[in-house]
């Protein structure tokens, strides 16, 4: 209980600005080790914040080179490589870039600025700017959980120097949402379909699938709803699939679904600690979807090494009529 009473509030909000996001990881808290608190952190983030619990993490960032509010420790150390590489006229023009930003988008850029420098941090302002809005949301809210999961491993550290951990947390309760995306929080009050229960042994540390994706309509500029997904697992140990073995035999079928109203699938898989190392495939039926369009349907197939099981692989789809962006999230 002393370790218990040792977090709070504050420590979470100085993590995320966020008041809903401290909150609940206060109640949890307190954590047995930082990757577990890590875990959970994401999950409330990409899952449980709305767009106004974002908007408010993301105003609590001075824009990167600005002197003109107070500017917490935390930030000074993250900022520190892009203020020793800033010349009088990079500053100007990043200052400058930081006003047309804001005012395009109603927030301040948000980057991982730690080890970059200045040039490099003007560089992906100017193309970040001419994002979508619902696309340049999502990026931020990654780039804000980048900066929260270094600030929580200086929480821990400094918490660690304090207080040795002597206790031990029960696991949390498995959260039965799929990794958010913006266009969940655009729709005030809705709720993912529940899932249907999945087999897992122990106490799992995962709170959702190793494989989890997303479709967001950018042409729409909506969640892609209806879309019919599939996930499937290269069998054959020998020989890696090609070009020519697209429709073989040695893909098996893992799990399929619908994606909602958010545009997010159900899961896919079951909820397992360590993924089996090898190649996947996830196929969209995005004909179905958008007769008109160019891509009767799309697979991404990828691989997972046995040095990333027991990471997360969240594989979105950002799709229009004549083009297609997927990348690896997390």
């Amino acid at each position: 209980m002393e370790e218990q009473r040792s977090w709070s509030e504050i420590d979470f909000l100085r993590c995320c600005g966020s008041s809903k996001f401290s909150r609940a990881m206060m109640e949890a808290s307190p954590f047995p080790d930082l990757q577990h608190a890590i875990q959970f952190a994401r999950n409330i983030w990409f899952n449980e914040i709305d767009v106004n619990g974002w908007l408010d993490a993301f105003a609590d960032h001075p824009p990167i080179g600005a002197t003109s509010k107070p500017i917490s420790q935390w930030s000074k150390e993250e900022q520190s490589t892009a203020v020793v590489t800033a010349t009088d006229s990079t500053m100007e023009e990043l200052i400058e870039w930081n006003a047309r930003y804001k005012e395009k988008f109603g927030f301040v850029f948000l980057i991982c600025a730690s080890g970059r420098s200045t040039p490099e941090i003007l560089s992906e302002l100017k193309k970040r700017y001419s994002n979508r809005l619902i696309v340049e949301l999502e990026i931020a809210a990654q780039e804000e959980m980048k900066i929260t999961e270094l600030r929580m491993a200086k929480l821990f550290e400094s918490k660690a120097r304090a207080v040795p951990a002597t206790s031990t947390r029960q696991s949390v309760d498995p959260v039965k949402k799929s990794e958010g995306i913006i266009g969940a929080h655009l729709v005030a009050g809705s709720e993912a379909p529940e899932d249907k229960p999945l087999v897992h042994s122990g106490n799992p540390r995962r709170s959702r699938p190793p494989i989890t994706t997303h479709v967001l309509d950018v042409a729409r500029g909506c969640p892609g709803k209806g879309i019919e997904v599939q996930l499937e697992m290269w069998r054959n140990q020998q020989n890696y699939p090609s070009f020519k073995e697209q429709s073989s035999g040695n893909w098996s079928l893992l799990g399929s679904s619908v994606t909602d109203s958010d545009g997010r699938s159900g899961h896919l898989m079951n909820i397992i600690d360590d993924i089996t190392p090898g190649i996947y495939r996830i196929s969209f039926n995005t004909g179905k979807y958008n007769p008109s369009g160019f891509f009767p349907y799309i697979s991404i197939v990828f691989e997972i090494k046995e040095s990333q099981k027991s990471e997360h692989f969240h594989v979105p789809l950002l799709l229009s009529p004549f083009s297609v962006t997927t990348y690896r999230g997390s």
